[in-house]
C-alpha cells in the first residue's frame, strides 16, 4: 500500500483506488483545496492571458 502526504493538511493519505479522495486524505481536504482554487487563493504562476471585462471595456 502506498501513502502520500495530503496536499491540504499534511496527514498521510492512502494513494489507491480505495481512497476516492486521493491524493487528499478526506472529502473535507478535497473541498478545501477546491474552494481555494475557485476563490483564486491558489493560482498557477504565469502571465495573465485574457480578462473578458478588460476586453469589453476597451471596445466601448
Amino acid at each position: 500500500m502506498m501513502y502520500v502526504k495530503c496536499p491540504e493538511c499534511g496527514e498521510q493519505a492512502e494513494y489507491s483506488e480505495k481512497n476516492e479522495h486521493r491524493p487528499f486524505c478526506s472529502r473535507r481536504c478535497q473541498l478545501l483545496d477546491l474552494g481555494a482554487w475557485a476563490s483564486e487563493e491558489r493560482k498557477i504562476a504565469g502571465e495573465r492571458v485574457y480578462e473578458p471585462e478588460e476586453d469589453f471595456d476597451t471596445r466601448h
